[in-house]
């Protein structure tokens, strides 16, 4: 059905999640763990999955650092790969 979504809340998701699972996504793009273009597609895909309700529950109810990203996140594998990144650097 297109992007969905506001553009503002999905970057804020997108960072939101990350940092939640230990990534600060500015810094992984200032080590060159992650490029502009990944960024873009990471709030690009978040506009597209039509769960932030979810995200904002997930977000909202659970305090403290998340394990997992959720397992409908379109983001979830580079999350992991960038988390994974962080903690050996």
């Amino acid at each position: 059905m297109g992007i969905q979504g506001n553009i503002d809340l999905n970057f804020w998701l997108t960072r939101a999640l990350a940092k939640r699972l230990g990534v600060n996504l500015t810094e992984a793009m200032h080590n060159g763990f992650l490029t502009e273009a990944e960024f873009a597609k990471m709030i690009t895909d978040c506009r597209c999955c039509g769960e932030s309700d979810g995200c904002l529950a997930v977000l909202s109810e659970i305090n403290g650092p998340l394990e997992e990203p959720p397992e409908y996140c379109r983001n979830a594998q580079i999350l992991r790969e960038l988390a994974a990144l962080v903690r050996r650097h």
